[in-house]
């Protein structure tokens, strides 16, 4: 195989979505190293793809230049008419001639097939694309899908609070499995389990938590589905602003081989140990196919009043965000994590049982295990568990209306690489000297404690 004269480095691309058309003015022969791979995609929800970027200053017409693996018999030719803006990319999907796989190559030719033009290689599939930092310069590394916009190159920065954790809860109080968290302003922990449990806590007099005794909740309370059967396997958990507690759900524990992409709604104000959801909403239909245990790891909401104050755009409209559009709707959009494809979706919810997406967000993460809606700095937590290190990201919504990475944090330093499936955040009252708690839920119970309290910048 021809060695490229740049540099060899990691890649994938991302479907045939566009990073800018044709151009507007005149193509001319540029130098060919103004053309460069830019992004690549090998696995996961799209086929193969591979994106140009032109890092030049003139337009490049690239009709006819030839896109190949580590495979010479192996051809895609770019259609005639195609051309580059300075700054602008393109992602072709090459699926249909050839497959990119977990070691291979992307390479770019002239049009004549011979003279190569620029050259990346990978030795493990992207996850989920291999993506050049910065854009037609940089080297790659492992980022977001982001065909169509620049690439997601935020570096991972140190986490933004005290670098100390330590346990908050009793020893063996509340065993393995407890994934979402989520603190009401009234001093009210919530923790879903995957078991299809549901805990109400309390502050316990030295910063961290215990059961609640009171109405039933010592041991926590079982959920059912609507009309009082099923196993939920609940793995968030969020509190509107009215309406009840909501559960994400990836499966039923009684079908636990079937995805059930469902969030579920609970009147969590009787004295019973069980409880039966009043809604159900199943999303499954409408989402990428996943695996029964890679369903809705997540779950948050955010108010209708923040998300028009900031000029949110609603993908299934095209336009700015209209809550009047859905009638009776807790007041606001929950977004839930994917864990099979790491990808946030928005949804409004409404009384009637309709349900309609009006966001996707590519995390740029391997895994998303919990979300948290954060009012106090206006931004959207991210979490991974220890599949990432125990990457958080924060993500803001922009000039276009849409949600884009903030900022990249590692975890504290402090903690070991726990199984952290929960994460949540004190409300602005609890900030003291600059810096206010937060609480991650380990999955795994690792030395006993299933709670964690750590502290970030208000």
């Amino acid at each position: 195989m021809t060695e490229s004269p740049w540099r060899r480095a990691r890649v994938v691309v991302c479907a045939s979505l566009m990073l800018g058309a044709f151009a507007a003015v005149p193509a001319q022969a540029a130098p060919a190293d103004d053309i460069r791979i830019n992004e690549v995609v090998t696995t996961g929800t799209v086929n193969d793809s591979i994106e140009l970027y032109n890092k030049g200053t003139s337009a490049v017409d690239i009709s006819g230049w030839v896109l190949k693996d580590d495979n010479n018999s192996s051809n895609y030719t770019i259609a005639a008419g195609t051309t580059l803006n300075p700054g602008a990319a393109r992602a072709f999907d090459v699926h249909g001639k050839f497959g990119l796989g977990s070691d291979d190559d992307a390479r770019l030719y002239l049009a004549n097939g011979t003279t190569l033009v620029d050259s990346f290689g990978w030795t493990s599939h992207s996850a989920p694309s291999w993506s050049r930092c910065p854009n037609g310069t940089g080297s790659f590394t492992d980022a977001a899908i982001t065909l169509g916009a620049p690439n997601d190159c935020l570096a991972a920065t140190s986490w933004p609070g005290g670098s100390s954790v330590s346990n908050a809860d009793a020893s063996n109080a509340f065993g393995s499995d407890v994934s979402g968290l989520y603190q009401e302003s009234s001093g009210v922990l919530w923790a879903a389990q995957n078991s299809g449990k549901l805990w109400r806590l309390v502050p316990n007099g030295t910063g961290g938590w215990k059961a609640d005794t009171a109405n039933g909740w010592t041991s926590g309370k079982t959920l059912r589905y609507t009309g009082g059967s099923g196993a939920p396997d609940s793995e968030g958990v969020t509190v509107p602003g009215t309406g009840g507690v909501f559960i994400s759900s990836e499966r039923n524990g009684d079908a636990s081989g079937t995805s059930r992409l469902s969030v579920l709604r609970y009147d969590v104000s009787g004295s019973g140990t069980s409880l039966t959801a009043t809604q159900e909403w199943n999303l499954t239909a409408g989402l990428p196919s996943v695996g029964s245990n890679l369903g809705f790891e997540a779950i948050t909401w955010i108010p209708d009043a923040t998300l028009t104050a900031t000029g949110f755009s609603n993908e299934a409209t095209g336009a700015a965000y209209n809550p009047s559009l859905y009638g009776a709707h807790t007041g606001g959009v929950f977004f839930v994590a994917l864990e099979g494809n790491a990808t946030v979706y928005g949804y409004v919810l409404q009384d009637s049982g309709t349900a309609t997406k009006v966001a996707t967000i590519a995390s740029g993460m391997d895994g998303v295990m919990e979300l948290q809606w954060e009012p106090q700095a206006s931004r959207l937590w991210v979490v991974c568990d220890n599949t990432c290190d125990g990457e958080h990201r924060t993500f803001t919504i922009n000039a276009s209306g849409v949600f884009a990475t903030a900022a990249v944090y590692n975890r504290p330093s402090g903690m070991p690489n726990y199984n952290n499936e929960g994460f949540t955040l004190a409300g602005a009252g609890e900030c003291a000297s600059g810096s206010k708690p937060v609480y991650w839920a380990d999955d795994s119970n690792d030395s006993g404690h299933a709670l964690r309290r750590g502290t970030v910048n208000c």
